[in-house]
């Protein structure tokens, strides 16, 4: 039989009467002639609860206890679900993580998959079931215990059990439609792609648009897994949602398909360092050690200063996350201290947002960032920092400036228009 894996967010199964909503849908699948595999979150807030639960009885807690209780949540789930599709008359049964089992690595709290076995799932199809439902975000070390994927992990199983199976498309229900030009909450000229490529979502996800995980859309790129973001709250059909897929499928792709921001965004720059070989790995090695995610990097013109640094200085600009700045600045202070660097200042502006454009069009086609910055100097909006790959332009600018900004890309690029 043709297979389909359908994933369901914390909103979508968010209590009894929404899982047996999300339970129609597959019912519907399962009419259409399809195996399903359903992939389930834990019911909204749920995962907050016992993350509270763990902290509350220890702030120095082992990682493998907090992983067998943060875990509980899509269990419920699971089994919910599979009682729900029973009642309808649908053939299911609930698998835990370790029952599948879901192989992964042992590193509680951010695992990933080393394997997914199918011949048990495959059984219980041959008996005749028609839906496995399966817990997401988590899985079974080596060691036996019990792992998770870290946040959104549901979604990178979905596209992990969608790749193991072969399946036809993987469908990832959540609260909103489909994947968007930019932020409707920001723009009401938004629009809701048909289809979009694997490396567009990819930045986008990484930017800062939260409908999929980055982790799942890296996934579904490489192993070529067809993923559909739709409603749970909607109506829909083949039609519906928004396709993310490989770039052959997508006919002629706009120059930009999408604006993304990030509002927790902090810009720091060491003040004059000296200007030799070896200098980036002095700074950002230590950064990479004390688990800094650094974006953007920026090293201004080498200056010659006689007086009070023989040789060349320069100053180093980056971009990380606003939680992460108090950590980035021990780690350059403790690398000024043991000599591995040496800077004047360290410059930290926490009040600034992350604005891209996005697009593989960008590649066959010249003028881009030009008509970005065009737009951003028409609206007043000063830029911090700029990098680029081949399908994206980012800039920092102040955060006030942020929506404006927003807007105003999305109309220099007619991102309203089909």
């Amino acid at each position: 039989m043709p297979l389909l894996v359908m994933k369901f967010g914390g909103t979508s199964v968010a209590d009894l009467a929404r899982i047996e909503n999300a339970a129609k849908k597959v019912q519907k699948e399962v009419d259409r002639g399809y195996d399903v595999i359903v992939i389930v979150s834990a019911m909204s807030g749920e995962t907050n609860r016992f993350v509270g639960y763990v902290e509350g009885t220890s702030k120095l807690y082992d990682a493998r206890e907090y992983d067998a209780v943060v875990a509980a949540g899509e269990n419920v789930t699971a089994g919910l679900m599979a009682l729900r599709l029973q009642e309808m008359g649908v053939p299911a049964r609930s698998w835990q993580g370790w029952q599948v089992p879901i192989n992964t690595t042992s590193a509680h709290g951010s695992a990933r998959f080393v394997s997914i076995p199918r011949d048990h799932i495959d059984a219980k199809f041959a008996e005749g079931f028609k839906v496995a439902v399966v817990a997401g975000f988590q899985g079974v070390s080596a060691e036996g215990r019990v792992t998770t994927l870290g946040r959104g992990g549901s979604d990178t199983t979905a596209v992990a059990f969608a790749a193991a199976f072969e399946a036809e498309r993987c469908d990832i229900y959540t609260d909103v439609d489909g994947v968007y030009t930019t932020d409707p909450r920001i723009t009401s000229k938004a629009r809701k792609l048909h289809k979009i490529a694997f490396e567009e979502m990819l930045e986008l996800a990484s930017l800062g648009a939260k409908v999929l995980q980055t982790r799942s859309v890296e996934l579904a790129m490489r192993y070529k897994v067809r993923l559909r973001v739709l409603s749970s709250f909607e109506d829909t059909d083949e039609n519906s949602g928004t396709l993310v897929c490989d770039e052959d499928e997508i006919m002629e792709s706009k120059v930009v398909s999408g604006v993304a921001y990030s509002r927790d965004e902090a810009k720091m720059t060491l003040v004059t360092i000296e200007d030799r070989p070896g200098v980036a790995s002095a700074i950002f090695g230590p950064l990479a050690d004390a688990g800094v995610n650094v974006d953007m990097i920026v090293q201004n013109i080498s200056e010659r200063d006689y007086d009070d640094h023989p040789g060349a200085v320069t100053d180093m600009t980056f971009s990380c996350p606003i939680n992460q700045v108090e950590r980035a600045k021990k780690a350059m202070e403790d690398a000024r201290a043991a000599g591995i660097i040496n800077y004047d200042e360290l410059v930290v502006d926490t009040d600034v947002a992350k604005v891209s454009v996005v697009g593989i069009g960008m590649r066959s086609h010249a003028g881009v960032a030009a008509k970005m910055f065009n737009a951003l100097a028409a609206e007043n909006v000063n830029i911090k920092v700029i990098s680029t790959s081949e399908i994206k332009i980012s800039v920092l600018i102040d955060r006030k400036y942020m929506e404006l900004a927003v807007q105003a890309l999305h109309d220099a690029f007619d991102l309203d228009k089909a």
